[in-house]
């Protein structure tokens, strides 16, 4: 399985605090949960007006099954539940953390009702 975790650099690696928001992070770190092989790729639309994101395409390629993240828009949900994968909520760590409570499922799947409805966070 492939994990996606949105984070704001890739120095840290695995150790890099996973961002607030999804489609606002600079980097997303794709993780393959069976070979622990880990990749950080640039976020291209990361400065996308609210609406105007485009998270499917951001992940084209990559074949990710989850997301990891503090927040994400309703429509961005509602997009990649469509492509078939899920969403979990995870705030206030690293994506290493992050990754060990995916694992040990105790991560909620956020649904278009849990999502954000701007950027300014009214979503937690």
């Amino acid at each position: 399985m492939k994990i996606c975790v949105p984070a704001m650099s890739n120095k840290n690696q695995l150790n890099e605090q996973v961002f607030n928001h999804f489609g606002s992070a600079a980097y997303f770190t794709i993780f393959d949960t069976e070979t622990k092989i880990y990749k950080s790729i640039e976020n291209d639309n990361s400065h996308h007006n609210h609406g105007s994101c485009q998270p499917v395409q951001a992940l084209a390629g990559y074949e990710v099954d989850a997301i990891l993240t503090a927040g994400m828009g309703r429509r961005a949900i509602a997009l990649f539940n469509e492509a078939g994968i899920k969403v979990f909520m995870y705030e206030g760590g690293t994506i290493a953390d992050a990754i060990g409570k995916f694992e040990t499922n105790q991560l909620k799947e956020l649904d278009i009702e849990s999502g954000c409805s701007s950027h300014s966070h009214g979503c937690h």
